[in-house]
């Protein structure tokens, strides 16, 4: 059985907020080559490289010892405030 519903997260980076909203918009691909022990796969189920309104992506992730599978709609994507919902 599925679960949906929304999850918001905050985290604290050791970079500037937008390094990490270009690796997430251009390069999510490379989240797995960074942090290899918390996230373990990344592809795209609808959409290009480039993330925008509308792609679908998918994560398989470690949480809390456990291997866990996600997918995710890009609703928004804001430039200025260097935001994607």
């Amino acid at each position: 059985m599925g679960f949906k519903g929304k999850l918001i997260a905050s985290m604290e980076i050791k970079c500037g907020g937008h390094l990490f909203h270009d690796l997430y918009q251009i390069n999510a691909h490379h989240v797995s080559n960074i942090s290899p022990d918390k996230v373990h796969h990344f592809n795209i189920h609808e959409g290009d490289q480039d993330l925008k309104v509308g792609s679908i992506i998918g994560w398989k992730y470690n949480h809390d010892g456990k291997v866990k599978v996600t997918k995710q709609l890009i609703e928004a994507v804001d430039e200025e405030k260097k935001s994607i919902t």
